[in-house]
């Protein structure tokens, strides 16, 4: 049974993060790490570009799921970040109840060119605010 009976098991997002998107988040968190912000210093590392900040990603996870399950507070959630997110390459987002875990939401993103995961985890949901 689904967590709130109008919400589905599953749901899917799209976003295409923008370079002004790292950099804002640089600005307002303080972690102005070149690999996120300079392109010119990031085109010398393995990744060859910018890469996203893992918690700027988490704010859209964040985001997606306070939609999903408005007034369900979250009670902790576990974050991987294994492979790189790039300015100008869309993500999808996958989010799926845990058909074993009560209250537990299963979190991915991914790098829709090539489907590499970007973002794994979960959330579990607290009681109704």
């Amino acid at each position: 049974m689904s967590l709130a009976a109008d919400i589905p098991l599953s749901a899917t997002f799209t976003w295409i993060p923008r370079q002004a998107d790292f950099d804002a988040f640089a600005r307002l968190s303080g972690d102005d790490n070149p690999i996120h912000v300079d392109p010119e210093f990031s085109a010398r590392t393995r990744f060859g570009r910018t890469v996203s900040h893992g918690m700027l990603l988490y704010t859209r996870v964040f985001a997606h799921l306070k939609a999903l399950y408005p007034g369900r507070p979250h009670a902790l959630q576990t974050l991987m970040f294994p492979n790189p997110s790039y300015a100008d390459e869309e993500l999808t987002f996958s989010f799926q109840e845990n058909p074993g875990k009560a209250d537990q939401i299963l979190i991915e993103v991914k790098r829709s060119a090539d489907g590499a995961v970007t973002l794994s985890g979960t959330c579990d949901l607290g009681g109704e605010k």
